[in-house]
């Protein structure tokens, strides 16, 4: 790359972060305050920020999970929810909770209305962001929760810890998950994708492409370039001036995006991803019909009317999930010098 052309790319970036700011910023028009408790929130709190609809069955588990990983206060934009969301959200002595009824779509996929949130309140925080699907792991959470792993983090400079989303799935068709509120999500999801994942370097934002799992060889073998990407980056010590750009897939500025990087000795955690819970096959047929969660809603409606039948995802490399420790010794994350 010549120079002209790096300091182009560069300027490009730049404007690219001051646009999604402006969107964030933007964005807070469409947030109604249904719950603030932001002044409880110290310094040195870790936070976490959300996006979520419907989502009464997990919650009670996602809330728990979190605490015990040592997250201080939760800050949630509720889209539109008929269920529980809202009543349960309400009754948390920890939350602040915010409701739209604009289109998740159009927001980025919820992104505008984090990135606002994280610029008014995540600015000097560890600040994790996740959906309400997925549950953060990485090596020794059992014994050392965040707090311990931002420490040492910041000790090293590093700004981010890198996470790939594992799609888990039941020892069965998917209509046989069955789970009830408040248990954890990966007694009816077990099992998960040892190998199958391709990894690719995409020098524009410095980040690593993962994809792979039971969604890529089931639903998206013929196209395998339109298989959900994999890789995030779930918690960043946040800056007013940092932004996602897609999902928590790519974030700015680029230095944000090494943590796959094996140079930069840094350990790497695992969404546990439940979307194969109970009600899969229902969620898919809404999630077509609405069209608000991919950017070409067309070519996944294929993909919703597999769901929808009700397949088998298990496969001759299908492991039972014991553990973040059984991610290690599967190559899926990875200790860094964090040992």
């Amino acid at each position: 790359m010549s120079e002209d052309t790096g300091w182009r790319a560069a300027y490009r970036l730049r404007l690219k972060r001051r646009q999604l700011l402006w969107r964030a910023l933007r964005s807070r028009h469409a947030l109604r305050t249904r719950l603030d408790q932001t002044r409880q929130i110290a310094r040195g709190d870790i936070l976490l920020f959300a996006t979520m609809r419907n989502e009464a069955q997990r919650l009670p588990y996602f809330l728990r999970h979190y605490r015990q990983l040592g997250v201080r206060h939760f800050l949630i934009v509720e889209n539109d929810s008929t269920d529980e969301t809202v009543e349960i959200l309400r009754a948390q002595p920890d939350v602040s909770l915010w409701s739209t009824q604009r289109s998740y779509r159009d927001s980025r996929f919820g992104m505008d209305w984090l990135n606002w949130l994280l610029m008014r309140y995540g600015r000097g925080h560890w600040c994790a962001t996740v959906d309400a699907d997925e549950l953060l792991v990485y090596p020794d959470c059992e014994t050392r929760p965040l707090p311990a792993l931002t420490d040492w983090l910041t000790a090293r400079g590093a700004p981010a810890m890198a996470a790939m989303m594992l799609d888990m799935y039941p020892d069965g068709p998917l209509s046989s998950a069955r789970s009830t509120t408040g248990d954890d999500p990966t007694q009816a999801l077990p099992l998960f994708d040892t190998q199958g994942y391709t990894w690719e370097s995409q020098p524009r934002f410095g980040n690593i492409s993962i994809r792979g799992g039971p969604r890529k060889r089931a639903f998206f073998a013929s196209q395998p370039d339109h298989a959900p990407h994999l890789h995030k980056v779930p918690l960043i010590k946040w800056d007013w001036r940092y932004a996602y750009v897609s999902s928590t897939h790519v974030a700015l500025p680029r230095m944000l995006n090494r943590g796959f990087d094996p140079r930069g000795g840094l350990p790497t955690g695992a969404l546990l991803h439940s979307k194969f819970l109970d009600g899969a096959l229902q969620r898919a047929r809404e999630e077509k019909e609405r069209g608000e969660h991919f950017t070409h809603r067309d070519r996944y409606n294929a993909y919703y009317d597999a769901i929808s039948g009700d397949p088998d995802l298990s496969c001759d490399h299908s492991a039972r999930y014991t553990g973040p420790d059984c991610l290690i010794r599967y190559g899926l994350t990875r200790t860094g010098d964090w040992t």
